[in-house]
Formats: C-alpha cells, structure tokens, sequence
C-alpha cells in the first residue's frame, strides 16, 4: 500500500509539512502508538531574511519530539534553559514530560543566507510512568550518531536512539 501525502500546511512561518500521523489514511494514533504524529518538511526554499522563520513559544507535556534535519539548519531554546542547533545530518530530542515551553527556528545564519530545507518530526508518547519526569534536551550532531553498513552494500543504518547489531545509538 503505497499512501500519497496530505497537501502541505505551514507550521509557524518556518516549517512546510505534511502530516503522516494521525492523518494518513488509516493511520489513527491509537494503530500508531506510542507514535503521536509526524510531520514531513519536503525539500522547500526559503529565501533570504533578517528575521528567522519558525515557531514561537509553546508549551508540550508528556511525550518526546524527535526532529531530523537533513538540509537547513534548525535551532532550539526552550523553559529549561536548553538550546542547540542541529544541521544537516543532525537530531533533536526534547523529552517533554512534565511540560517545557519551547521555540523552535531557523538557525540565524541559515535564515541571513536562506536555502533549501528539508527535515522530519516524530512525536513519540511518553510511557505513563515517565510522563511526569524532568524535561530534557539532547541535540547530536551528524557525527555523534552511529553508522551501520548493511550487507551486501544494501545501505547502511544510522542509529540514533536504542541498539542495532550491537551498536549502542547516541539517544
């Protein structure tokens, strides 16, 4: 089954989705849990500006929002004092839990020079046991996170949060 996507839809004035999770065709939360939502920013150009593109602060409580860049470069402030940038390559893991506040944006100079953009949110629920926990951030980089080559030159696996083939992820 092969499901085309929803029509984009500007999250903030910085993210260009379309939505996978709950919206796609039989994909409702409850078949897809712990898995909240996805959003997929397709390659898009953003031009030039002296005010980086995004969305303002919001609040988020009980469940981790995991963000892929791979092209643009995506910066995060949030209620607990945490920042960082990730770039191409990069991933973002802001534990939720029991409430943060947060902004996400284009990072400055991505937003001075503009360009393409490209990047996936995954909202992941949290375990009940968890939910009432300490916020937290993780940012990595591309070369913090670990590389599996397949078999046969099939591809290869990055991983970036538990284990694949004894490779212990960055998350």
């Amino acid at each position: 089954l092969v499901i085309p996507p929803r029509n984009p839809h500007f999250v903030g004035d910085g993210f260009r989705v379309q939505n996978f999770i709950p919206s796609a065709y039989g994909l409702d939360m409850q078949r897809m849990s712990p898995f909240i939502m996805l959003d997929y920013n397709a390659p898009f150009h953003f031009p030039a500006t002296d005010t980086p593109r995004g969305v303002g602060v919001h609040p988020h409580r009980g469940f981790e929002t995991v963000t892929l860049a791979y092209q643009g470069s995506v910066a995060h402030h949030d209620s607990g004092g945490n920042h960082g940038i990730i770039g191409p390559g990069g991933v973002q893991w802001m534990t939720a839990a029991s409430g943060v506040l947060h902004k996400e944006y284009h990072e400055s100079e991505f937003a001075r020079k503009g360009g393409m953009f490209q990047m996936v949110q995954l909202w992941v629920n949290l375990p009940a046991a968890y939910k009432m926990s300490a916020p937290k951030y993780q940012g990595f980089s591309e070369k913090d996170i670990p590389t599996v080559q397949l078999e046969g030159a099939m591809g290869h696996v990055k991983v970036v949060a538990g284990e694949y083939k004894g490779t212990q992820g960055a998350a």
